[in-house]
């Protein structure tokens, strides 16, 4: 189990690495996560939605990821509050306060999922939340030392050097931990390093002394080795080279976006992508994005009160192409009506009026794969016609367009054929609103896409990058943490001899 001295430390890549480095070794691996919260999401072939950071490790462990991998989702919709998913569907909305008197309840769906991966694999990589040392939490957690105790499983601590403060952080997280909670500690892991190691080896050398724990390794701070990052404090720390970038695509980071991961392409194929809060920081992009939100109207008056919308509003009027998924796609529409209050306390709301798009929610969630076909030729899908793409739907609402307006039309999803429509795009062909995720995953159609862009701003275009190279990506991954850490150890521990 890989439990980290606070958010943010690494642990997700972490275990991803793990996976990836077992997987290498001949083993069949799995990785774990109790409780996740994020607006980071999936939906598994079965329809069944989990957090994004464990299909990044069921990915890099070479297995298709299911809900038995993280049981239980959290969707923060408020500062105070969260949609809760257990198994792969939403079972309620609540606040913080009634969730940690509602946790005792999901032990034994969290044991079970542990059970049947335990049952199915040779290793499980579990990834705790958080700190184990919360304190206030330590009574009424499910997925740092209480889920090590079910599991009987090693834990291996990890501290991000980066910020700061990091042994101090090791040492008081293990000084706050129980005795027996101590024990189950093997080993300690310093993350995101920058410099020379030999520089800190006097620090490493007093850790151990003082803990009685040994340091496995020292974890380079890296940025060109592109994982899919589970928490949007991701987007605080991201550093993008802009000098060969002949696109600027700015997307609207929304207080409640979720599903970034779906432009992680554009900058593979050399966009500069911005993500952006104020309206100042807008400019003159050659495109804007709308990305993906838990809260349509929350996010939508923030962008009234930024003054976002009236300045996006402004852009597309003048030519400047738009693109709205899923919330975005929401936001772009002429209203949004909420009539049993599913989102908020607003049961109309007028929305951005860019797409002749009504949105009406309803409590039932809609989550599934899909495959479609691009029907427009207009515009931005200019040279994409006909093309079929793969991606995933989640959302609360429906959307009821012109006749004969769709994008694209739904050909597939895992129950079979299917046959309906999906997104607009407007009659100028700049506007464009879907509900799919993982649109620009799709290599041929990103790359058309693309270009139909450099069209529309008089660019010379492209032949667009290769094809994204995950697998790459995690080979460099495992190998940057194999020669960090004292694997043999680490091998040593999970059997029992330590």
């Amino acid at each position: 189990m890989i439990q980290g001295t606070a958010s943010s430390a690494g642990k997700s890549i972490l275990v991803a690495a793990l996976c990836r480095i077992f997987r290498q070794d001949g083993y069949r691996v799995a990785p774990f996560k109790s409780q996740n919260m994020a607006l980071n999401s999936f939906v598994t072939a079965e329809g069944g939605e989990m957090g994004r950071a464990q299909v990044v490790q069921a990915e890099a462990a070479g297995i298709e990821p299911t809900v038995d991998m993280n049981p239980v989702l959290l969707k923060p919709t408020k500062d105070t509050g969260c949609q809760v998913i257990v198994l792969g569907k939403v079972v309620r909305n609540i606040s913080a306060g009634d969730y940690y008197r509602y946790t005792p309840s999901l032990l034994e769906t969290v044991s079970n999922s542990l059970a049947h991966l335990r049952s199915a694999y040779d290793i499980v990589v579990i990834e705790g939340a958080g700190s184990p040392a919360e304190i206030n939490l330590k009574d009424r957690e499910i997925v740092n030392m209480r889920v090590a105790k079910i599991s009987r499983s090693p834990v291996l601590l990890v501290g991000d050097i980066d910020k700061g403060g990091v042994f101090a952080s090791l040492v008081g997280t293990l000084e706050l931990l129980d005795e027996d909670e101590r024990e189950y500690v093997k080993g300690l892991i310093i993350n995101k390093f920058r410099g020379d190691v030999t520089l800190i080896q006097s620090a490493l050398e007093f850790l151990e002394k003082r803990t009685g724990k040994p340091v496995l390794g020292v974890v380079p701070y890296f940025r060109d080795i592109r994982i899919a990052q589970e928490d949007s404090v991701y987007l605080d720390e991201r550093v993008q080279s802009t000098a060969t970038a002949d696109l600027d695509i700015a997307v609207v980071r929304l207080p409640h976006i979720s599903n970034y991961d779906d432009f992680d392409p554009l900058e593979e194929e050399g966009c500069q992508v911005r993500y952006i809060t104020q309206r100042f920081e807008l400019g003159n992009p050659h495109l804007i994005i709308l990305p993906g939100t838990k809260s349509t109207v929350n996010d939508l008056e923030y962008l009234r009160q930024a003054g976002l919308a009236n300045s996006i509003q402004i852009k597309a009027k003048a030519g400047t192409p738009v693109v709205g998924i899923c919330g975005g796609y929401q936001m772009l529409g002429q209203r949004i009506l909420d009539p049993q209050r599913v989102e908020s306390a607003e049961t109309e709301v007028a929305g951005l009026e860019l797409l002749d798009v009504v949105t009406d929610f309803a409590p039932e969630k809609s989550t599934r794969q899909v495959r479609a076909r691009v029907l427009s030729d207009l515009g931005l899908l200019s040279e994409t016609k006909g093309m079929e793409l793969t991606g995933y739907e989640i959302h609360m609402g429906q959307s009821r367009r012109r006749e004969k307006s769709d994008a694209f039309q739904i050909i597939e999803t895992p129950q079979g054929a299917a046959d309906y429509g999906d997104g607009m795009l407007n009659e100028r062909g700049t506007v464009l609103g879907t509900y799919m995720h993982g649109l620009f995953h799709n290599d041929d159609f990103r790359q058309a896409f693309l270009n139909s862009l450099r069209r529309h701003w008089g660019l010379p275009e492209t032949a667009g990058g290769s094809a994204l190279e995950k697998e790459k990506h995690y080979d460099r991954l495992a190998e940057l943490v194999r020669h960090s850490l004292d694997i043999p150890e680490i091998y040593r521990i999970m059997e029992g001899q330590v």
